[in-house]
This record gives C-alpha cells, sequence and structure tokens, in this order.
C-alpha cells in the first residue's frame, strides 16, 4: 500500500477510494469565470480541480478561487518556482510540478517549505513530451520518464519533504501503461499514482479507458483524469462512468442494453438513452435493462433490477426483480422503467 496524501480534505492513496479530477480551460486570471467552471464540475462529481498558474497575476487569482471553490484546487506549475511559492501562500490544496523544471536545488527548496509550512503536497507530474532528450536518446521514453520522476521524488525527500504524489503520463496508451507499471514494481515503491493518458486527441475515451482501465482492474492508481479534447464535465462523466466500469465505484444508474439487431423489437438506442437521462438523478445503485429482443433479452432483463425485452410487435416485457410483470406499449417504455425504478429505490 502506498503512503496517503491529503489535498485540501481529499485522501489520495493508502487505501482511500480512487478520486476523480479535471482542469480548467478558463484563464486563471479571470475568477469570475473560472469558479463558474468549478463549480459546474463540482455539480457533476469533481473531486479535486487543476488550475495553470503561467504568471504572478494567475497567482494572486489563485486567493480569490480558493477562497470560494467547493472542491479543492490544484496550481499547475511550470519553470518558474516563485509561482509555485506564490500558489501555496494563496490557498492551493495541491501543487503541480515538472520534474527538473523549477530549476536549482535551492528553488526546489523554497517550494518544499511553502508546500510543508501549510501541509500542502506535490505532484510531480512526469509528461512524455518533456522528458529530457539526453535521458530519451540514452533509456528510451519509458525509462526515462521512470528516472525523471524517481529522481525528482527522490530529491524532494532528502529535502525533507514526503507528501508527494507522482503521474506518468505519455500520449500513447501501451507506453502510459508499461511506465506505470514499472514504476508500482520499482523497489521501495511509495508514492500514491494520478493516472490518465495525455494528449489522447478525438479517441479520447477509448484511448482512456484503455490505458486507465487496464491500470486501475491492476489495482494501480488513486486518482484520474481522462483528458479530452472536449468541455472539462465532459471528463468528470468519463471518470465517473469508468471507475464504476472496473468496480472502484458504487452508485447511480447502470444501463444494460444490447447492441441491437434485426431480431430488435423496439427502438433500444434511443430508449436506453432517455431511460438513462430520465435517471441520471438516482444516486443509489440500480441496474436498468433496455433489450430489444426475446433472445437474451428476457435474461438481462432479470439480472438487472428493471428492465425490458423487447418483442415483434410494439411491446415489451416489464421485469421487476427477475419477475415478468407485464407488457409495455413501446412509447410508454421510459415512463414505466422510471416510475418502476424510482418506486425500487424507495422501497430499498
Amino acid at each position: 500500500m502506498t503512503n496517503q496524501i491529503n489535498a485540501g480534505g481529499v485522501p489520495i492513496g493508502g487505501g482511500a477510494p480512487v478520486t476523480v479530477q479535471s482542469m480548467c480551460d478558463t484563464d486563471t486570471r479571470d475568477a469570475g469565470a473560472t469558479l463558474a467552471q468549478i463549480r459546474a464540475l463540482s455539480d457533476a462529481g469533481c473531486e479535486l480541480v487543476r488550475v495553470a498558474v503561467p504568471d504572478e497575476d494567475a497567482a494572486a487569482a489563485l486567493k480569490v478561487i480558493t477562497g470560494a471553490s467547493p472542491i479543492p484546487v490544484v496550481a499547475d506549475i511550470h519553470f518558474d518556482y516563485k509561482l509555485a511559492v506564490a500558489a501555496a501562500q494563496n490557498g492551493a490544496a495541491k501543487v503541480r510540478v515538472n520534474p527538473g523544471n523549477i530549476g536549482s536545488r535551492e528553488k526546489v527548496r523554497e517550494v518544499v517549505k511553502a508546500c510543508a509550512d501549510r501541509g500542502i503536497p506535490i505532484r510531480v507530474g512526469v509528461n512524455g513530451g518533456s522528458v529530457k532528450r539526453e535521458l530519451l536518446a540514452k533509456l528510451g521514453l519509458r525509462e526515462a520518464m521512470l528516472r525523471s520522476g524517481l529522481e525528482q521524488a527522490e530529491t524532494l525527500e532528502e529535502l525533507g519533504f514526503g507528501d508527494i504524489c507522482l503521474s506518468f503520463k505519455a500520449s500513447g496508451t501501451a507506453d502510459t501503461v508499461a511506465v506505470n507499471r514499472m514504476a508500482v514494481s520499482s523497489p521501495g515503491w511509495r508514492w500514491p499514482l494520478h493516472l490518465g493518458v495525455t494528449e489522447t486527441g478525438t479517441n479520447g475515451l477509448i484511448k482512456s479507458a484503455a490505458g486507465i482501465g487496464a491500470l486501475l482492474l491492476d489495482g494501480i492508481g488513486d486518482t484520474i483524469r481522462v483528458s479530452l479534447t472536449a468541455p472539462p464535465t465532459d471528463e468528470v462523466a468519463a471518470g465517473i462512468a469508468l471507475l464504476k466500469a472496473v468496480g472502484k465505484r458504487k452508485g447511480g444508474v447502470e444501463i444494460i442494453s444490447c447492441p441491437t439487431c434485426a431480431r430488435r423489437g423496439i427502438d433500444v438506442v434511443s430508449l436506453a438513452r432517455e431511460v438513462e437521462a430520465e435517471l441520471s438523478d438516482i444516486q443509489a445503485p440500480l441496474k436498468v435493462a433496455v433489450m430489444g429482443c426475446a433472445v437474451n433479452g428476457p435474461g438481462e432483463a432479470r439480472e438487472a433490477d428493471v428492465g425490458v425485452a423487447g418483442g415483434l410487435d410494439g411491446f415489451a416485457v416489464l421485469f421487476r426483480s427477475g419477475e415478468a410483470v407485464r407488457k409495455v406499449r413501446e412509447r410508454d417504455i421510459v415512463h414505466v422503467l422510471a416510475g418502476e425504478a424510482r418506486t425500487l429505490v424507495k422501497e430499498r
């Protein structure tokens, strides 16, 4: 088991539940816009949010942002150690730095002191695209990424700082999975891991599900960000769904629906989406099935808490807690399933 750090009241590592992060795409210097986005992210289920701190004005705005944010704020720092110090002073719950780009050991010491004085952890974030060229040439991408992160973590510990989280992210899914597996297999590994596949382009959901999902199923990872070229709230929804898919989070409605084929007797695609939207406010764990025909449908619908299996006459059979209840017209399926689902939740 890894060490545990605490970011503004959110535990990471040491057996704590895996948390979901995202990053604002607003200008941090615009505190109002940034806070509005953070609130939207929090409402979507985000538990930690990162903001870019590119200059002194952004660092100053952090004081307003962190003072009003509903969730802990992580400051993303590159190159200027003074910005990391200012971020710590202005309420950041965690500071993220890239290995080696803060500068001399004395500059790193200043960052360590600012964070240690306030109980703020540091994430050492290693990206495949920012590893030193000489290391890449000598070791190759995966080993170079690992070496960069380990050296920076060890430097922080030599300076008396132990509240450390690491991340190893590449744009390639296989590289990301490999380097994280290498990390946890390293002698004396003790640090919590933040997971993500970076710069995923238009296939972000697939790359992230493959990479983050594989690691989570291995029991690797303590906090995640599904990086998408999309609104940040989409990242949160994807992260929550991913944690549910690998059994790391319970709660909410799980829709079971078939991939559809020529046997379907109802419009499974539209109905599944409508049912999911209708029940999106339910937080209790609930399994709802929308199946298209009588081949596999009845069996899957019985396994769900409530569900329907379509027929050939515009009707579907309603199942509740494993028992067939009655026929339902296709136009009434959403209304009936929603009603049955809410009744089941109340009865539990």
